[in-house]
Protein backbone atom coordinates (compact mmCIF):
# COMPACT_ATOMS: atom_id res chain seq x y z
CA UNK A 1 0.00 0.00 0.00
CA UNK A 2 0.79 3.49 -0.53
CA UNK A 3 -0.02 5.73 2.14
CA UNK A 4 -0.55 9.51 1.63
CA UNK A 5 -1.54 11.92 4.66
CA UNK A 6 -3.53 14.61 3.89
CA UNK A 7 -2.83 17.66 6.37
CA UNK A 8 -5.69 20.03 6.62
CA UNK A 9 -8.04 17.80 4.58
CA UNK A 10 -11.27 20.02 5.94
CA UNK A 11 -9.98 22.33 3.34
CA UNK A 12 -12.75 19.57 1.74
CA UNK A 13 -13.10 21.20 -2.14
CA UNK A 14 -9.57 20.46 -2.30
CA UNK A 15 -9.15 17.36 -0.87
CA UNK A 16 -12.14 16.74 -3.18
CA UNK A 17 -10.43 17.35 -6.07
CA UNK A 18 -7.03 15.66 -5.01
CA UNK A 19 -8.49 12.80 -4.73
CA UNK A 20 -11.05 12.91 -7.84
CA UNK A 21 -7.55 13.04 -9.37
CA UNK A 22 -6.05 10.59 -7.38
CA UNK A 23 -8.58 7.84 -7.62
CA UNK A 24 -9.14 8.31 -11.28
CA UNK A 25 -5.87 6.20 -11.94
CA UNK A 26 -7.00 2.76 -12.33
CA UNK A 27 -3.58 1.58 -12.51
CA UNK A 28 -3.71 2.92 -8.35
CA UNK A 29 -6.79 0.72 -7.34
CA UNK A 30 -6.46 -0.90 -4.87
CA UNK A 31 -3.02 -0.24 -3.23
CA UNK A 32 -3.41 3.19 -1.80
CA UNK A 33 -4.09 4.70 1.86
CA UNK A 34 -5.58 8.18 2.98
CA UNK A 35 -5.10 9.26 6.43
CA UNK A 36 -6.84 12.43 6.85
CA UNK A 37 -5.70 14.67 9.22
CA UNK A 38 -7.62 18.11 10.57
CA UNK A 39 -7.71 19.83 13.76
CA UNK A 40 -11.15 20.29 13.44
CA UNK A 41 -13.56 17.35 14.25
CA UNK A 42 -16.45 18.63 12.35
CA UNK A 43 -14.37 19.68 8.91
CA UNK A 44 -12.67 16.44 9.63
CA UNK A 45 -15.48 13.94 9.24
CA UNK A 46 -16.72 15.70 6.39
CA UNK A 47 -13.58 14.90 4.51
CA UNK A 48 -14.09 11.24 5.62
CA UNK A 49 -17.24 11.50 4.07
CA UNK A 50 -16.20 13.06 0.91
CA UNK A 51 -13.26 10.49 0.12
CA UNK A 52 -15.34 7.76 1.43
CA UNK A 53 -18.14 9.36 -1.84
CA UNK A 54 -15.27 9.55 -4.22
CA UNK A 55 -13.84 6.00 -3.32
CA UNK A 56 -17.25 3.97 -3.50
CA UNK A 57 -17.72 6.55 -7.23
CA UNK A 58 -14.36 5.55 -8.96
CA UNK A 59 -14.00 2.21 -7.37
CA UNK A 60 -10.90 2.96 -5.78
CA UNK A 61 -10.55 0.16 -3.45
CA UNK A 62 -8.73 2.74 -0.78
CA UNK A 63 -8.40 2.35 2.74
CA UNK A 64 -9.35 5.71 4.59
CA UNK A 65 -8.86 6.69 8.01
CA UNK A 66 -8.78 9.88 9.97
CA UNK A 67 -7.12 11.81 12.85
CA UNK A 68 -7.14 14.50 14.73
CA UNK A 69 -3.58 13.84 15.75
CA UNK A 70 -0.74 14.41 13.23
CA UNK A 71 1.63 12.55 14.08
CA UNK A 72 -0.53 9.18 13.80
CA UNK A 73 -1.73 10.52 10.39
CA UNK A 74 1.77 10.77 8.60
CA UNK A 75 3.11 7.98 10.78
CA UNK A 76 4.47 5.29 7.49
CA UNK A 77 3.54 7.93 4.80
CA UNK A 78 4.95 7.64 1.55
CA UNK A 79 3.55 11.14 0.62
CA UNK A 80 2.21 14.01 2.74
CA UNK A 81 -0.03 16.80 1.30
CA UNK A 82 -0.39 19.62 3.04
CA UNK A 83 -2.87 22.69 2.52
CA UNK A 84 -3.35 24.27 5.89
CA UNK A 85 -4.56 27.51 6.45
CA UNK A 86 -3.92 28.61 9.71
CA UNK A 87 -6.20 31.33 11.42
CA UNK A 88 -8.62 30.72 8.39
CA UNK A 89 -11.20 33.35 7.37
CA UNK A 90 -10.77 35.09 10.46
CA UNK A 91 -6.69 35.65 9.93
CA UNK A 92 -7.76 36.75 6.43
CA UNK A 93 -10.07 39.80 7.73
CA UNK A 94 -7.42 40.79 9.49
CA UNK A 95 -4.49 40.73 7.21
CA UNK A 96 -6.69 43.02 4.87
CA UNK A 97 -8.33 45.60 7.40
CA UNK A 98 -5.73 46.57 9.31
CA UNK A 99 -3.61 47.54 5.94
CA UNK A 100 -6.81 49.05 4.95
CA UNK A 101 -7.48 51.38 7.91
CA UNK A 102 -3.95 52.66 6.90
CA UNK A 103 -4.73 53.19 3.11
CA UNK A 104 -3.14 49.73 1.68
CA UNK A 105 -4.83 47.98 -0.67
CA UNK A 106 -4.53 44.28 -1.35
CA UNK A 107 -5.88 42.13 -3.64
CA UNK A 108 -5.33 38.48 -2.37
CA UNK A 109 -3.15 39.43 0.34
CA UNK A 110 -1.56 35.19 0.52
CA UNK A 111 1.70 35.65 -0.95
CA UNK A 112 3.74 38.87 -0.86
CA UNK A 113 2.74 42.20 1.07
CA UNK A 114 1.83 42.66 4.86
CA UNK A 115 -0.67 39.96 3.88
CA UNK A 116 1.64 37.08 2.46
CA UNK A 117 4.20 38.10 5.23
CA UNK A 118 1.87 37.71 7.83
CA UNK A 119 0.50 34.21 6.36
CA UNK A 120 3.97 33.42 6.34
CA UNK A 121 4.56 33.69 9.84
CA UNK A 122 1.38 31.84 11.31
CA UNK A 123 2.21 29.44 9.10
CA UNK A 124 5.55 28.76 9.11
CA UNK A 125 5.90 27.08 12.96
CA UNK A 126 3.03 24.28 11.46
CA UNK A 127 5.39 23.91 8.29
CA UNK A 128 8.89 23.02 10.72
CA UNK A 129 6.25 21.02 12.92
CA UNK A 130 5.01 18.86 10.01
CA UNK A 131 8.39 18.80 9.61
CA UNK A 132 9.64 17.18 12.57
CA UNK A 133 7.30 14.92 12.68
CA UNK A 134 8.05 13.42 9.33
CA UNK A 135 11.73 13.07 10.21
CA UNK A 136 10.64 10.94 13.00
CA UNK A 137 7.76 8.84 11.67
CA UNK A 138 8.25 8.92 8.15
CA UNK A 139 11.69 10.53 7.07
CA UNK A 140 11.63 8.72 3.43
CA UNK A 141 8.31 10.24 2.92
CA UNK A 142 7.51 13.39 -0.11
CA UNK A 143 6.15 16.29 1.27
CA UNK A 144 4.10 17.96 -1.03
CA UNK A 145 3.23 21.29 0.19
CA UNK A 146 -0.01 23.58 -1.48
CA UNK A 147 -0.28 26.22 1.21
CA UNK A 148 1.01 29.41 0.25
CA UNK A 149 2.91 31.75 0.84
CA UNK A 150 5.01 29.03 -1.46
CA UNK A 151 8.12 31.16 -1.90
CA UNK A 152 8.47 31.92 1.87
CA UNK A 153 7.22 28.98 3.23
CA UNK A 154 9.30 26.21 1.05
CA UNK A 155 12.69 28.92 1.57
CA UNK A 156 11.79 28.12 5.95
CA UNK A 157 11.23 24.40 5.56
CA UNK A 158 14.35 23.99 3.31
CA UNK A 159 16.55 25.78 5.73
CA UNK A 160 14.98 24.94 9.33
CA UNK A 161 13.36 21.28 9.14
CA UNK A 162 15.00 18.47 9.94
CA UNK A 163 12.87 17.11 7.35
CA UNK A 164 14.54 17.73 3.55
CA UNK A 165 12.47 16.14 0.69
CA UNK A 166 10.09 19.01 -0.24
CA UNK A 167 8.45 20.40 -3.09
CA UNK A 168 6.26 22.95 -3.20
CA UNK A 169 3.11 22.92 -5.90
CA UNK A 170 0.38 25.41 -7.51
CA UNK A 171 -1.50 25.46 -11.10
CA UNK A 172 -0.33 28.51 -12.29
CA UNK A 173 1.64 26.90 -14.83
CA UNK A 174 -1.20 24.21 -15.92
CA UNK A 175 -3.75 26.80 -16.22
CA UNK A 176 -1.66 29.71 -17.29
CA UNK A 177 -0.10 27.43 -20.33
CA UNK A 178 -3.85 26.42 -21.54
CA UNK A 179 -5.46 30.04 -21.03
CA UNK A 180 -2.33 31.42 -23.87
CA UNK A 181 -2.92 28.25 -26.23
CA UNK A 182 -6.31 28.74 -26.06
CA UNK A 183 -5.79 32.69 -26.89
CA UNK A 184 -3.32 31.77 -29.88
CA UNK A 185 -5.71 29.10 -31.04
CA UNK A 186 -3.52 25.99 -30.60
CA UNK A 187 -4.56 22.84 -29.16
CA UNK A 188 -3.24 22.35 -25.66
CA UNK A 189 -2.20 19.02 -26.46
CA UNK A 190 0.48 20.40 -29.37
CA UNK A 191 1.80 23.05 -27.05
CA UNK A 192 5.58 22.51 -25.76
CA UNK A 193 6.53 24.80 -23.11
CA UNK A 194 9.30 25.92 -20.34
CA UNK A 195 8.54 28.05 -17.63
CA UNK A 196 10.53 29.46 -14.59
CA UNK A 197 10.99 32.35 -12.00
CA UNK A 198 9.34 32.12 -8.77
CA UNK A 199 5.81 31.15 -7.49
CA UNK A 200 3.15 33.44 -8.32
CA UNK A 201 6.00 35.49 -10.74
CA UNK A 202 7.34 32.77 -13.05
CA UNK A 203 7.30 33.24 -16.84
CA UNK A 204 6.99 31.44 -19.96
CA UNK A 205 10.28 31.35 -21.41
CA UNK A 206 9.29 28.98 -24.25
CA UNK A 207 6.18 28.12 -25.65
CA UNK A 208 6.39 26.74 -28.89
CA UNK A 209 4.50 23.84 -31.51
CA UNK A 210 7.05 21.70 -33.58
CA UNK A 211 9.88 24.51 -32.48
CA UNK A 212 7.69 27.58 -33.60
CA UNK A 213 7.37 30.23 -31.71
CA UNK A 214 3.96 30.48 -30.85
CA UNK A 215 4.56 33.94 -29.25
CA UNK A 216 3.44 36.13 -32.34
CA UNK A 217 0.03 34.03 -32.25
CA UNK A 218 -0.55 35.37 -29.00
CA UNK A 219 0.41 38.35 -29.66
CA UNK A 220 -1.63 38.80 -32.69
CA UNK A 221 -4.96 37.74 -30.40
CA UNK A 222 -4.32 40.57 -27.85
CA UNK A 223 -4.01 43.00 -30.58
CA UNK A 224 -7.28 42.08 -31.98
CA UNK A 225 -8.99 42.40 -28.20
CA UNK A 226 -8.29 45.62 -26.99
CA UNK A 227 -10.45 44.32 -23.43
CA UNK A 228 -7.67 41.93 -23.10
CA UNK A 229 -5.20 44.51 -22.38
CA UNK A 230 -6.50 45.83 -19.58
CA UNK A 231 -5.27 42.91 -17.45
CA UNK A 232 -2.26 43.32 -15.18
CA UNK A 233 -0.63 40.28 -16.42
CA UNK A 234 -0.74 41.34 -20.13
CA UNK A 235 0.88 44.84 -19.62
CA UNK A 236 3.60 42.72 -17.55
CA UNK A 237 3.89 41.00 -20.80
CA UNK A 238 4.61 43.70 -23.05
CA UNK A 239 6.73 45.24 -20.78
CA UNK A 240 9.28 42.33 -19.98
CA UNK A 241 8.66 40.07 -23.22
CA UNK A 242 7.86 36.49 -21.47
CA UNK A 243 4.11 35.96 -20.56
CA UNK A 244 3.56 35.71 -16.74
CA UNK A 245 1.74 32.71 -14.84
CA UNK A 246 0.22 34.21 -11.99
CA UNK A 247 -3.35 35.80 -12.47
CA UNK A 248 -3.63 39.70 -12.59
CA UNK A 249 -5.07 40.13 -9.22
CA UNK A 250 -1.90 38.16 -7.68
CA UNK A 251 0.40 40.02 -9.79
CA UNK A 252 -0.94 43.48 -8.99
CA UNK A 253 0.13 43.80 -5.30
CA UNK A 254 3.65 42.18 -6.09
CA UNK A 255 4.57 45.43 -7.87
CA UNK A 256 4.64 48.93 -7.21
CA UNK A 257 2.70 50.31 -10.09
CA UNK A 258 -0.83 49.50 -9.87
CA UNK A 259 -2.85 49.06 -6.38
CA UNK A 260 -2.48 52.68 -5.42
CA UNK A 261 -3.45 54.52 -8.42
CA UNK A 262 -7.56 54.26 -8.21
CA UNK A 263 -6.79 55.05 -12.09
CA UNK A 264 -5.09 51.65 -12.81
CA UNK A 265 -7.16 49.74 -10.33
CA UNK A 266 -9.68 50.87 -12.69
CA UNK A 267 -8.26 50.33 -16.00
CA UNK A 268 -7.13 46.56 -15.01
CA UNK A 269 -10.34 45.63 -13.76
CA UNK A 270 -8.69 44.86 -10.63
CA UNK A 271 -10.58 43.75 -7.44
CA UNK A 272 -9.16 45.52 -3.66
CA UNK A 273 -10.36 42.51 -1.15
CA UNK A 274 -10.78 40.09 -3.63
CA UNK A 275 -9.40 37.57 -1.17
CA UNK A 276 -11.95 37.78 1.34
CA UNK A 277 -14.54 37.29 -1.18
CA UNK A 278 -13.02 34.22 -2.53
CA UNK A 279 -12.82 33.36 1.53
CA UNK A 280 -16.76 33.17 2.29
CA UNK A 281 -17.49 31.40 -1.20
CA UNK A 282 -14.72 28.73 0.30
CA UNK A 283 -17.24 28.74 3.63
CA UNK A 284 -20.08 28.39 1.34
CA UNK A 285 -18.70 25.69 -0.76
CA UNK A 286 -17.99 23.68 2.58
CA UNK A 287 -21.39 24.18 3.13
CA UNK A 288 -22.74 22.85 -0.10
CA UNK A 289 -20.41 19.73 0.06
CA UNK A 290 -22.36 19.31 3.51
CA UNK A 291 -25.36 19.38 1.69
CA UNK A 292 -24.57 17.16 -1.22
CA UNK A 293 -23.66 14.38 1.47
CA UNK A 294 -26.68 14.79 3.59
CA UNK A 295 -28.47 14.48 -0.05
CA UNK A 296 -27.48 12.10 -1.69
CA UNK A 297 -26.37 14.52 -4.29
CA UNK A 298 -23.43 13.92 -6.75
CA UNK A 299 -20.24 15.81 -6.16
CA UNK A 300 -18.32 17.26 -8.80
CA UNK A 301 -16.22 14.90 -11.04
CA UNK A 302 -14.12 16.69 -12.75
CA UNK A 303 -10.66 15.88 -13.50
CA UNK A 304 -8.25 18.95 -12.15
CA UNK A 305 -4.98 17.64 -13.15
CA UNK A 306 -3.47 19.06 -10.00
CA UNK A 307 0.85 17.96 -9.66
CA UNK A 308 0.13 16.17 -6.69
CA UNK A 309 -1.57 13.13 -8.05
CA UNK A 310 0.62 13.04 -10.98
CA UNK A 311 3.74 12.67 -8.90
CA UNK A 312 2.20 9.76 -6.99
CA UNK A 313 1.37 8.18 -10.13
CA UNK A 314 4.54 8.49 -11.72
CA UNK A 315 6.46 7.60 -8.47
CA UNK A 316 4.38 4.44 -8.12
CA UNK A 317 4.13 3.19 -11.75
CA UNK A 318 7.06 4.79 -13.11
CA UNK A 319 5.50 6.72 -15.50
CA UNK A 320 7.88 9.84 -16.46
CA UNK A 321 6.45 13.19 -16.34
CA UNK A 322 7.69 17.01 -16.03
CA UNK A 323 5.87 18.98 -13.21
CA UNK A 324 6.76 22.32 -12.45
CA UNK A 325 7.42 22.76 -8.33
CA UNK A 326 8.81 24.90 -5.84
CA UNK A 327 12.49 23.81 -4.26
CA UNK A 328 15.59 25.12 -2.83
CA UNK A 329 17.57 27.57 -5.61
CA UNK A 330 20.84 24.77 -5.50
CA UNK A 331 22.14 26.42 -8.80
CA UNK A 332 18.76 26.03 -10.67
CA UNK A 333 18.36 29.61 -11.55
CA UNK A 334 21.80 31.18 -11.17
CA UNK A 335 20.98 34.90 -11.86
CA UNK A 336 19.01 34.35 -8.31
CA UNK A 337 20.22 33.91 -4.12
CA UNK A 338 20.96 30.27 -3.33
CA UNK A 339 18.86 30.15 -0.41
CA UNK A 340 15.22 31.45 -2.02
CA UNK A 341 12.79 28.96 -3.36
CA UNK A 342 12.19 28.46 -6.97
CA UNK A 343 10.06 27.38 -9.61
CA UNK A 344 11.76 25.16 -11.73
CA UNK A 345 10.39 22.08 -14.58
CA UNK A 346 10.91 19.07 -12.50
CA UNK A 347 11.47 15.29 -14.02
CA UNK A 348 9.39 12.93 -12.05
CA UNK A 349 10.11 8.95 -11.87
CA UNK A 350 9.84 6.07 -9.82
CA UNK A 351 13.24 7.13 -8.48
CA UNK A 352 11.79 10.71 -7.00
CA UNK A 353 12.20 14.31 -8.30
CA UNK A 354 14.78 15.87 -9.79
CA UNK A 355 14.56 19.79 -10.77
CA UNK A 356 16.20 20.84 -13.73
CA UNK A 357 18.65 23.91 -14.04
CA UNK A 358 17.24 26.71 -16.05
CA UNK A 359 20.28 28.69 -18.20
CA UNK A 360 20.16 32.23 -19.75
CA UNK A 361 17.14 33.38 -17.42
CA UNK A 362 16.51 36.92 -18.83
CA UNK A 363 17.83 39.87 -16.52
CA UNK A 364 14.63 41.68 -16.42
CA UNK A 365 12.85 38.94 -15.04
CA UNK A 366 15.72 37.94 -12.42
CA UNK A 367 15.50 41.70 -11.57
CA UNK A 368 11.92 41.72 -11.01
CA UNK A 369 11.96 38.32 -8.77
CA UNK A 370 15.01 39.73 -6.53
CA UNK A 371 12.07 42.82 -5.51
CA UNK A 372 9.93 39.58 -4.68
CA UNK A 373 12.27 37.51 -2.86
CA UNK A 374 13.91 40.26 -0.78
CA UNK A 375 10.78 40.09 0.84
CA UNK A 376 10.39 36.29 1.21
CA UNK A 377 14.07 36.27 2.88
CA UNK A 378 13.25 38.56 5.49
CA UNK A 379 10.02 37.36 6.38
CA UNK A 380 12.13 34.05 6.74
CA UNK A 381 14.87 35.62 8.69
CA UNK A 382 11.93 37.03 11.23
CA UNK A 383 10.78 33.56 11.77
CA UNK A 384 14.09 31.56 12.16
CA UNK A 385 15.95 33.97 13.89
CA UNK A 386 12.68 35.37 16.34
CA UNK A 387 13.17 39.28 15.08
CA UNK A 388 10.29 41.62 15.00
CA UNK A 389 12.54 44.02 13.69
CA UNK A 390 12.91 42.16 10.28
CA UNK A 391 9.10 41.96 9.70
CA UNK A 392 8.88 45.90 9.23
CA UNK A 393 12.13 45.45 6.72
CA UNK A 394 10.42 43.27 5.53
CA UNK A 395 7.00 45.38 4.81
CA UNK A 396 9.37 48.15 4.05
CA UNK A 397 10.72 46.53 1.30
CA UNK A 398 7.85 45.40 -0.26
CA UNK A 399 6.77 46.77 -3.44
CA UNK A 400 2.73 47.61 -3.34
CA UNK A 401 3.57 48.27 0.27
CA UNK A 402 6.48 51.11 -0.03
CA UNK A 403 4.22 52.75 -3.09
CA UNK A 404 1.49 53.27 -0.51
CA UNK A 405 2.81 53.99 2.63
CA UNK A 406 4.87 56.16 5.16
CA UNK A 407 7.40 54.15 6.70
CA UNK A 408 5.81 55.45 9.72
CA UNK A 409 1.91 53.94 8.15
CA UNK A 410 4.13 50.39 7.58
CA UNK A 411 5.44 50.77 11.26
CA UNK A 412 1.68 51.66 12.45
CA UNK A 413 0.46 48.07 10.28
CA UNK A 414 2.97 45.87 11.25
CA UNK A 415 2.72 46.50 14.59
CA UNK A 416 -1.52 46.33 14.92
CA UNK A 417 -0.86 43.36 12.60
CA UNK A 418 1.76 41.95 15.25
CA UNK A 419 -0.55 42.37 18.16
CA UNK A 420 -3.71 41.12 16.08
CA UNK A 421 -2.22 37.60 15.40
CA UNK A 422 -0.35 37.31 18.72
CA UNK A 423 -0.15 33.74 20.13
CA UNK A 424 -0.04 32.06 16.29
CA UNK A 425 3.28 33.71 15.27
CA UNK A 426 6.96 32.21 16.03
CA UNK A 427 8.54 32.80 19.03
CA UNK A 428 10.36 36.48 19.55
CA UNK A 429 7.74 38.23 17.67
Amino acid sequence: MTKIAFIGAGSVSFTRELLTDLFSYAELAGTLEIALHDIDEGRLETARRVAERIDGDKGAGARISTHLDRRAALDGCDFAINMVQVGMHEATVKDFDVPDAHGLTQTIGDTLGVGGIFRALRTIPVMLGIGEDLAAVAPGAWFLNYTNPMAILIQAYAEASPHKQVVGLCHSVQNTTRQIAELAGVPFEEVSFTGAGVNHQAFILRFEREGEDLYPLLDAALAKDPELSRRVRVEMYKKLGYFPTESSEHSSEYLPWFLHHPAEVERFRLEPREYVRRSLENLQEYDDVRAALDSGAPLPDERCYEYAPEIIHSMVTGQQRTIYGNVRNDGLIAQLPPQSAVEVPILVDKTGLRPTIVRDYPPQLAALNRTFLNVADLTVRAALDGNPDHVRHAAMLDPNTAASLTLDEIDAVVTELLAAHAGALPAGL
